[in-house]
């Protein structure tokens, strides 16, 4: 019992390390935005060409993710709220491995007023990063990526409005 404890210690250990020092990013700050098309299961498509001179969050979840879950209430209270009806701003949430009936059961049980999109084979996901979510990708007016977290935390999740209402002034 105790030689499985101390294995399982070690591998919690390997993995924070891991975390925070992690390669895990494709996409960095300053470079462009990887060109997408996002398509819900009725086949409707949404296309990252659309996003053209608006400043963009990108937020990608599960809905098995512990800090998806204090992401998402907060996202739509300090950033959906005030800025949905901005003009200059889009908003993604994208479920990773998810697809679009159960982001509607995952959304039936939340309330968000904001959308959830699918991405059942992680294909956007991997165009940004390689593991690890919450993720946000903060995208400028010109297609170039200005800041990017990972996981959740309340200073975070503050830079991130701090940069997001920068951006949206530009």
């Amino acid at each position: 019992m105790k030689k499985y404890l101390f294995l399982s210690l070690c591998l919690v250990c390997t993995w924070i390390a891991r975390a925070q020092n992690d390669n895990s990013d494709i996409v960095k700050v300053g470079q462009a935005m990887p060109a997408f098309t996002i398509v819900s299961d009725n086949g409707t498509k949404t296309s990252s060409a659309e996003f053209k001179g608006k400043v963009v969050l990108i937020t990608f979840f599960a809905t098995w993710c512990p800090p998806c879950q204090k992401e998402l209430p907060e996202i739509e209270k300090q950033i959906w709220e005030k800025y949905k009806d901005n003009k200059d701003f889009r908003l993604l949430v994208i479920g990773r491995e998810h697809n679009e009936s159960e982001l509607a059961k995952y959304n039936e049980k939340k309330g968000f007023a904001f959308p959830l999109y699918p991405d059942k084979n992680r294909k956007i996901f991997n165009a940004f990063a390689y593991n690890l979510i919450p993720r946000n990708y903060l995208v400028g007016k010109d297609g170039k990526v200005i800041y990017v977290s990972k996981g959740y935390t309340p200073e975070e999740f503050a830079e991130l409005q701090r940069k997001l209402a920068q951006a949206l002034k530009n």
